[in-house]
Formats: structure tokens, C-alpha cells, sequence
């Protein structure tokens, strides 16, 4: 029976491979950052096909038209002819009579060295992105690499991987040879590839086992400035912590971490953050961090990724189970995938003591006051439905602070509700046993599939007000009843680019201040004619000096209401950038903040209720 079972099984992968989409990516010969790609196909059942790269993946929300980066493709006939194609737009391509289609090649131009914005693409998320340095690192979001033909999605892919031999490649993937030079991998359909990124770069990883789960971490780092084994106690510390978080609502057995950390003399990186797979995550932050900064990052943000593999990955609308790559539909439900998974972010970092309750609330205060920079009044429902066009997507990243908010909010409704029985938390994992990876919701019966599982229809009443609906959510309102009282206080007068002087990054190739394109711009920078894309290289005709950049600081506070100011700034303009000088007055800003504070005197009513809120116990 062994010996029968293993004939038929060599039998089986035989044929499993003749069905396949062999896939080879060439890390060897690379020549002006680009790589090498060639695509064989199985027989072909229509003689029409269409060949496509992503105009977007799920996690991103925005169009990004990978096909943009790809060059020299060529379709070839089983005996090496070329065939005749129609180009349909960035990602798309039309064959007439392709039954013999037998293989496609093209180059892949890297996304990290077109990190600046065009009238019609903003820059690729970096941890979403591509990066080609030969002989350092290969950073293989394949969905930057990696085509698809109609109707064989759902075909299986053999991808290979040529590689120097002296190169590692950080993946949750299984690689099924033993060469050097090599490294293959199977994968059940396109959506499989895609859930799949790669990290290749000299060997820096570690491997341990977290409570249950097999992790491995590759970094790299170009000056050689950190290991992998220097985040190793935090990253066990923070996945024990959200094990037993989500307790039986995580079934992963494995799970990959590919941290790229940016130098002064790479690619010139702003998309800073992670981007969500099932058994994997990509991280992009700059090398220049102290490594108690990359370690608390790593907490909030890789911990947000983590938190993914409940949601939307395995609890998710049809919208996200059957994404169209090329035409994506996308789901009402951000407030949840995005918004929710940050909420967990936060509240699992107190319930299981890795932050203090002072900390928790800073934290939540900041993103009350980081939500006053988008519209209140905009249905997140309706936002997260258009959110790849305007004027929804500039909305967008008011996921990760009202977003978190709402479900603070729904978590406080359930608990008092439930008499403390019952939380956000516990609604998810509910939600997560009635469906799951393999059985989508329908995106417009949500709410009626929360009220099933939760059996409270007060949070229809929720969710149609505040979530679907235009009323600002009260705020003040649910924190009152755990004991959370809100008070307003006026900033000092204060000059500064942006209306949140803390959303401020430095570039250290440039020596200049750069802002998150989703920073709200002060009333002085509109006046002058700013760009949120400007950086900041001088004022008054003092440098920036990261050195000294209190001294920078120090100034900005001696200017005065109405007094003349001039912002040198460099400015990108198609392939070059110019620095410009722009004048005007200062404009000194006004901010109301609100401050969050627990009560000195809570009731007991209130009391037992943060206590069951910060706690998670009953």
C-alpha cells in the first residue's frame, strides 16, 4: 500500500505540474534594476484571452496599476513564435486566437525607485511596493511581479526563484528543492501568489516558536546597523501577548516577518508601515530609528498586520473572497477590516500589560483629535465603498482614527448591554465562527449578521447613526459611562506646515522635512501656495539640521503673527526637482485640543465598566 500510494502520489504531482503556471523570477541576472520574468502556461482553452497585472490588491485601498512597471512583454506560441497583442491600459492585455499561447516574458521595474506622485497615481505604498538592488535585496511583493490570465485564477502556480547562492529568502512559503541556486515553491491559485511576499537579501534571520506558532524574521538592514536577533524578546513578548489575546480565534501555525529597513543611500522610501497576508507580513521603516522606536513599531503596527489573519483575511464580505484584480469591487466595511483590527492594535497592548491605562487613553485622546482633520459627517459606509476615488480617498486614512474610534465605541455599547458580559472582541470571535476563510458575508447584511450574533439590536441603532449614517459619533458620550470624562483646552499660537506639527517625518538624504501625504495642511502653508508634497529644506534661510533641530524649532516659535516668511522647499516636477522659494505672512494656528481624563470620582456603575473595558475579564 506505501509503495502504491507513492507511485500515485509521484504520479499525481506529475500531472499537478502539467497543469500549473510555472512561474520563474530571475534574481541572477539582473541589469538596470530590473528583473527578468517568464510565465509558462498549460494548454489553453479559448483561443481570447486577456493577461493582467493588479490595478490594486486587498490591504491597500488604492489604485497603484502594477502593469505601470513592467516593459518589453512578449507572448510567445508553443514553437517560440511571437503572437500579436492589444495593449487595453496600464495592467491589461487582449489575444485573439491565443490557444497556442504557450509562455509570456517581460522586465519588472522596481516601485521603490518612483516613490513621488503623478497627476494620476499617488506612490506605492512602500510595504506594498517592489524593490530591486542587485547583490543586496530583492523585496518581491509578487503581486508587482506576477501576472494572471481570466479564468485561470484559480489555477495552480510553480514559482521558481533564481537566486544568487549566497542569498536567503525570508517567506511563510515552503521551498521544495534543495539547490542553492533555487528556491521553489507551490501555490494554489493567483490569490495564493499574492498572499505570498518575499524577502531575498544575505542571510539575517531568526526562527523561533511563539505559543504554538513557528515565526521567522528576516531583516535587513544595508548598513549592517541591526540583526534580526536584536527584536527577537520584543517581537516573542508582543505574539505571546496577542495569542492570548485572540485566543481561539488565531489558528496559525506559522508566520513570516520580512523587515526592510531603509538607508540615506537607497531608494528614497516615504510609505513607511506593513502591509497583511495570512502567514505574512512586509515591513518598511527607516534604518535611522533608534531600536527602542522600531521595537514599539513594531508592537502597534506589526501587531495591527497580525491581528489581520481575523480580520478581513478569514472573516471577510464577497467583495474581499472573490477580489477582482483588475476591476476591484470593494467592500462598505473598513470600518471593521481597518479600523477594528487598530482598535485591537491598542486594546490588546493594555489588557495584557504591555502599556499602562494612562498610555491607552493618550492614545485614543490622539486619535479624537487626528479625526478632526477628515469630515465627521461622511458615511463610512459610503466612503469605504468608493474609497478608490474621489473625493472618498483622501478620507481613507480616517480608518485608523475614527475607524478605531467606532469600535471603542461599540465595544463600550456591547459591555454595558451585555452588564460587562460581552465586547468587541467577543462579537468578532462570534462573527469568525459563523463564517470564516472560506465562507464570505454579503457586504449589505453585515449589520444583520452582528445583531444574530450578538443578540442585541440597539447595535443596529449603532450602526445605522454612526457608521452608515452622517451624525459624528458622541465620543464624550460613551467614554462618560466607563468613567472618562472629555475637557477642551486652546494651543498656544503656533507656526508650523502642517496642522499636526507631529505628523512630521526628516528626510536624512535631503536634510528636510517631509509630511504624510494625509496630513491637513496649516492655514499659513495654504496661504503660500505649499504642497503636502514639498519638503521642507530651509526657513528664512535657516537649514534644517537633525542635529540641532530644536534650534529649528526654537525659531519657528519667535515668529510672529502677519510677519513676512520665506519656506524654501524642493519640489518634484516630473523627473527632476526644483528648490523654490515661496513668501507670504505667517499665519499663526489656533488648535482646540480635547483631553481625555479618567474621572476622580467615578461611579461604581462606571467603575466596574472601565475596569471590565480595560481588562477584558467579566
Amino acid at each position: 500500500m506505501k509503495k502504491i500510494a507513492l507511485s500515485l502520489g509521484i504520479l499525481a504531482n506529475v500531472l499537478a505540474n502539467a497543469q500549473s503556471i510555472k512561474t520563474n523570477i530571475d534574481l541572477v541576472n539582473v541589469k538596470d534594476d530590473k528583473v527578468a520574468v517568464t510565465m509558462e502556461f498549460p494548454k489553453m482553452k479559448s483561443g481570447n484571452v486577456k493577461f493582467h497585472f493588479p490595478k490594486t490588491v486587498p490591504g491597500t485601498y488604492s489604485v497603484d496599476d502594477y502593469g505601470r512597471f513592467i516593459e518589453g512583454i512578449k507572448f510567445f506560441d508553443n514553437k517560440g513564435r511571437e503572437l500579436a497583442y492589444t495593449k487595453l491600459n496600464d495592467n491589461s492585455y487582449s489575444l485573439k486566437n491565443a490557444q497556442f499561447l504557450s509562455k509570456v516574458t517581460y522586465l519588472v521595474n522596481d516601485s521603490f525607485d518612483d516613490e513621488m506622485n503623478t497627476e494620476k497615481h499617488k506612490a506605492v505604498f512602500s510595504p506594498s511596493g517592489t524593490d530591486i538592488e542587485a547583490g543586496k535585496v530583492y523585496l518581491i511583493n509578487t503581486h508587482g511581479f506576477i501576472g494572471y490570465i481570466d479564468d485561470m485564477q484559480d489555477v495552480p502556480y510553480q514559482l521558481v526563484i533564481q537566486k544568487p547562492t549566497d542569498f536567503y529568502g525570508t517567506t511563510a512559503l515552503v521551498d521544495q528543492d534543495k539547490s542553492d541556486a533555487t528556491d521553489t515553491y507551490t501555490l494554489a491559485n493567483y490569490a495564493k501568489v499574492t498572499d505570498s511576499p518575499l524577502m531575498y537579501t544575505k542571510p539575517d534571520y531568526i526562527t523561533f516558536n511563539a505559543g504554538g506558532m513557528d515565526l521567522v524574521l528576516g531583516v535587513y538592514s544595508p548598513t549592517g546597523k541591526y540583526k534580526a536577533a536584536d527584536f527577537k524578546d520584543n517581537l516573542e513578548k508582543m505574539v505571546l501577548a496577542q495569542k492570548k489575546f485572540l485566543g481561539d480565534m488565531n489558528t496559525n501555525k506559522k508566520y513570516a516577518i520580512m523587515l526592510y529597513l531603509s538607508g540615506s543611500d537607497g531608494p528614497q522610501i516615504k510609505g513607511f508601515g506593513a502591509l497583511e497576508h495570512h502567514e505574512s507580513t512586509s515591513v518598511v521603516l527607516p534604518e535611522a530609528m533608534p531600536k527602542d522606536a522600531i521595537d514599539q513599531t513594531i508592537t502597534d503596527v506589526v501587531s495591527h498586520e497580525f491581528f489581520h489573519t481575523v480580520n478581513p483575511l478569514k472573516t471577510h464580505s464577497e467583495e474581499i473572497h472573490y477580489f477582482n484584480y483588475a476591476d476591484p469591487k470593494m467592500s462598505q466595511h473598513l470600518w471593521m477590516y481597518e479600523g477594528g483590527t487598530e482598535y485591537f492594535a491598542n486594546l490588546f497592548q493594555i489588557q495584557e500589560g504591555l502599556i499602562n491605562k494612562d498610555e491607552f487613553l493618550k492614545r485614543m485622546n490622539e486619535k479624537i483629535n487626528n479625526s478632526k482633520s477628515y469630515d465627521d459627517t461622511m458615511p463610512f459606509t459610503v466612503m469605504s465603498k468608493n474609497v478608490l476615488v474621489e473625493p472618498y480617498k483622501d478620507q481613507y486614512r480616517n480608518v485608523y482614527e475614527k475607524g478605531a474610534l467606532l469600535a471603542m465605541c461599540m465595544d463600550i455599547e456591547l459591555r454595558k448591554l451585555s452588564n460587562g458580559e460581552m465586547g468587541y472582541r467577543d462579537m468578532i470571535r462570534k462573527l469568525s465562527q459563523r463564517f470564516g476563510e472560506n465562507k464570505p458575508f454579503k457586504d449589505d447584511k453585515l449589520i444583520d449578521e452582528l445583531v444574530t450574533v450578538t443578540g442585541y439590536p440597539q447595535i443596529k441603532d449603532f450602526y445605522n447613526k454612526y457608521i452608515a449614517g452622517n451624525q459624528p459619533t458622541p465620543y464624550a458620550e460613551y467614554l462618560n459611562q466607563v468613567g472618562v470624562e472629555i475637557k477642551k483646552q486652546e494651543t498656544p499660537p503656533l507656526f508650523w506646515f502642517i496642522k499636526d506639527p507631529n505628523q512630521t517625518g526628516f528626510n536624512e538624504k535631503n536634510n528636510t522635512f517631509i509630511f504624510d501625504e494625509s496630513s491637513a495642511l496649516s492655514p499659513f502653508a495654504k496661504s503660500i501656495g505649499f504642497k503636502i508634497t514639498d519638503e521642507v529644506l530651509a526657513l528664512d534661510g535657516k537649514n534644517i539640521d537633525i542635529k540641532n533641530v530644536q534650534a529649528f524649532i526654537n525659531y519657528t516659535k519667535t515668529i510672529k503673527e502677519g510677519q513676512n516668511v520665506t519656506v524654501t522647499v524642493l519640489r518634484k516636477n516630473g523627473d527632476k526637482t526644483d528648490k523654490i522659494e515661496l513668501k507670504g505672512k505667517a499665519i499663526l494656528d489656533k488648535l482646540t485640543m480635547e483631553t481625555l481624563q479618567y474621572k476622580a470620582n467615578p461611579t461604581p456603575a462606571e467603575q466596574k465598566l472601565q475596569d471590565q473595558w480595560l481588562t477584558g475579564k467579566k
